[in-house]
């Protein structure tokens, strides 16, 4: 179980929902953008919701995805990070958005999946989805990072004080600034979220993109 500000991120089909809509999105955007060529520049996924975040490469993206799913599953309690955070945030923003302006797309997204999921694709669902982060009692310190970026440490450790932020919370942040290979845990992280079949579409769209052995 996911535990962000002491809040247990409640384990519903409506997280479910948020998760897999913001992770086949993201992964049909990474196909498309292999048909017709990759721009360097452009910034796309779900974790463009996250502006610190939005330079995260998309196959990053659903590897942090796969991470913090794990983390929402798992038996017992696991404390989230502001990766953790960022995501949760993300995942239900971006899964809210595409349920109110593209229904049919949300619709097809959940088509196939572990969970046999009926239910109206409409603004009551986009609202409660939402929700799952808005009921979460933390700070939204992720939010706040980006504005530190363009700031010398010396101009941002009064700001960070203000805010009760700790250099050890947000070392997780850049730290995925960097972050190009995925876990090689991606694909058990995925279970309960994707089919077998559908991890392997993913995996065959995005490449195994694992740190070589030495």
């Amino acid at each position: 179980m996911l535990t962000i500000s002491k809040d247990i991120l409640p384990q519903t089909f409506l997280s479910y929902i948020a998760f897999r809509i913001a992770f086949m999105d993201t992964l049909e955007r990474i196909a498309l953008a292999k048909q017709v060529g990759d721009d360097p520049f452009e910034s796309f996924g779900y974790l463009t919701e996250v502006p610190f975040l939005r330079s995260v490469p998309p196959h990053v993206q659903l590897d942090l995805l796969s991470v913090t799913w794990a983390k929402h599953l798992a038996s017992e309690n696991v404390e989230g990070d502001l990766v953790d955070e960022s995501v949760v945030y993300a995942v239900c923003e971006t899964a809210a958005r595409i349920i109110d302006e593209q229904p049919d797309e949300a619709r097809r997204y959940l088509e196939g999946g572990p969970l046999d999921v009926h239910i109206a694709i409409d603004h009551f669902l986009s609202s409660e989805v939402r929700n799952l982060h808005l009921n979460l009692s933390n700070e939204g310190d992720f939010l706040l990072i980006s504005q530190f970026q363009d700031m010398s440490p010396e101009e941002a450790l009064p700001m960070k004080e203000e805010f009760g932020i700790q250099e050890e919370e947000i070392e997780p942040m850049f730290d995925v600034l960097m972050q190009w290979y995925m876990s090689v845990d991606f694909m058990p992280n995925l279970e309960g979220l994707l089919q077998e079949r559908e991890v392997a579409r993913a995996i065959t769209i995005v490449g195994l993109k694992q740190q070589p052995l030495c």
